[in-house]
């Protein structure tokens, strides 16, 4: 039986919204998932009980520590061993569990990630991808949008290749078309940085490489995978996200498209480029949210899509 991990105790309504998150999954997921919950087993009762979650398909691994937003990363691995984000890594490294995510302390994760698991072997760096909404209603996706805030142009390249794997094998899309984000459509548009990924994204032979796209473009259909470093990539997942606030302020959160801007709908963002399924959440994530991380984190399982990245990276060196 798979297993997914979730630390019930990250985020900014922990335990609450997690545990209750669990009784909103469709019943086919329990078909071939159990969930595995790190954090404090009193609440883990209190909470279960309160939101009438199945137990028989659940279960709690104690952690007595846990670790903050205003925790600094590095030193809370060292002095907080059985936090909660921790020991869900420790078992996500033993193949104990499946997948793993949380809404807890970024810097947390990405100490978690890096200390205890393996890249891919071949990857220089993972990525950070975000669904976005297109006009048509469907989602593309954007890599990076903050691990990577210095990048290369071979990263760039690489991104594009992890980004197309997951659009196919998780999104279900195929051939999905990759443009690369800059300040113009023509070939030698933009800084070093882009025009020198330019020349790399157009001779990878593993990505469908469409060229460049402006900002007008990030929202269409006709590109399924937008390319760019983690500084571009983070204001503009930032920005899009403002969408919906706003448009909730001016009563246009029920449009279908600005609707498609709430985080809600994706739940989380998966880190693309190490050995196993890992998610990371917004701190204010609600139920739905964490559901839709849950059935993310699943599909990824499903999809192998670990393993299948590994295959194409492979093939590529």
């Amino acid at each position: 039986m798979l297993k997914i991990g979730i630390d019930i105790m990250g985020g900014d309504f922990a335990p609450d919204l997690a545990l209750k998150s669990f009784s909103l999954l469709p019943n086919y997921f329990w078909e071939n998932f159990r969930l595995v919950c790190f954090g404090d087993t009193n609440l883990f009762q209190k909470y279960g009980v309160a939101y009438k979650i199945p137990f028989e398909y659940i279960e709690c691994i104690p952690c007595s520590d846990e670790v903050g937003y205003h925790d600094t990363p590095t030193k809370a691995f060292k002095e907080k061993p059985n936090a909660s984000i921790f020991q869900g890594f420790r078992y996500l490294a033993n193949n104990t569990i499946h997948a793993y995510l949380s809404a807890g302390n970024t810097g947390a994760m990405l100490v978690g990630i890096k200390t205890l698991l393996e890249p891919v072997k071949g990857i220089i760096r993972p990525a950070l991808i975000s669904l976005l909404p297109k006009i048509s209603g469907k989602f593309g996706l954007t890599v990076d949008v903050g691990l990577n805030i210095d990048c290369k142009p071979e990263y760039l390249d690489q991104f594009a290749i992890l980004a197309s794997i997951f659009a196919e094998e998780v999104l279900k899309i195929k051939n999905p078309s990759v443009g690369l984000i800059n300040i113009g459509e023509e070939e030698g548009k933009g800084n070093l940085l882009s025009q020198n990924a330019f020349k790399l994204l157009q001779s990878n032979a593993l990505i469908h490489f469409i060229g460049n796209k402006e900002g007008r473009d990030i929202f269409t259909d006709d590109t399924d995978v937008m390319v760019c470093d983690g500084f571009v990539g983070n204001i503009l997942l930032k920005l899009a996200e403002s969408l919906y606030n706003i448009a909730s302020e001016r009563g246009l959160d029920k449009d279908i498209f600005f609707s498609k801007f709430n985080y809600e709908n994706y739940g989380g963002m998966p880190i693309l480029g190490i050995s196993k399924p890992v998610i990371i959440g917004h701190g204010i994530s609600n139920e739905v949210a964490f559901k839709n991380m849950i059935l993310l984190a699943q599909k990824m399982v499903d999809a192998d899509i670990c393993q299948k990245i590994e295959q194409k990276i492979n093939h590529l060196s």
